[in-house]
């Protein structure tokens, strides 16, 4: 489905949360390093960049394909997230430019919103409630709730459902070409915010409006 209007205002609206709304991907990236030291793996920034916006499982499968089927990605993992804890807990989330405006301006609008994210609905809760911002959401779907992971559109399209609304009455904001994808096969208009990888031009293609932060577009949903 191509969607051709320049503005639109939808009836819900669906956020992406990590290097979306939270600029956590420049955050967690090197920490994967850090991470795999100890145990003798250089996790470089370029392998992490492969698994932006896919499943915990897919991830998995890119870490084998690289290090091999003897890598320890559950203990890795698990290293992973308890220094993204602590860091959390010690600095806080950083929030991305524009994110409170926009929630704020949907808010006065009456139009409701929620969260579509690839991470895990403990990891999503503890995040969100880090940054202040959970109660704001009127659902929240994670990647351990639907069998595929972006870019299948099943978390979208279940997202829709938790909203009550129709997917062509969405709109859905995206910073990887995984959830891109994902809005595009679940017939939702999509907003790419770039964050630390440049889709290719194919997945552009799919892309409804390009913005620069979450202030800008504001203008594009008329609100």
């Amino acid at each position: 489905m191509k969607f051709t209007e320049k503005t639109f205002r939808p009836s819900a609206v669906i956020f992406d949360m990590d290097g979306l709304m939270f600029d956590t991907e420049n955050l967690t990236i090197p920490i994967w390093e850090v991470a795999g030291r100890p145990f003798g793996y250089n996790i470089t920034y370029d392998i992490v960049l492969r698994m932006v916006g896919i499943s915990a499982e897919k991830a998995r499968l890119v870490m084998l394909e690289e290090f091999g089927e003897d890598f320890p990605y559950d203990t890795i993992r698990d290293e992973f997230r308890r220094l993204v804890q602590v860091e959390v807990d010690k600095n806080g989330v950083p929030l991305k430019p524009g994110l409170m405006f926009l929630l704020d301006r949907l808010a006065a609008a009456k139009i409701p919103f929620g969260v579509a994210t690839s991470s895990r609905n403990a990891t999503a809760v503890n995040m969100l409630s880090k940054a202040g911002i959970i109660d704001r959401f009127a659902a929240i779907t994670c990647g351990d709730e639907v069998k595929n992971g972006k870019p299948a559109p099943d978390i979208f399209l279940l997202a829709t459902q938790k909203l009550k609304t129709p997917p062509s009455a969405c709109v859905g904001f995206e910073d990887s070409p995984p959830g891109l994808l994902g809005l595009h096969s679940a017939g939702i208009r999509s907003i790419f915010i770039k964050d630390v990888i440049a889709p290719s031009e194919e997945v552009l293609a799919t892309v409804w409006q390009r913005c620069n932060d979450l202030t800008e577009a504001a203008r594009l949903l008329e609100v």
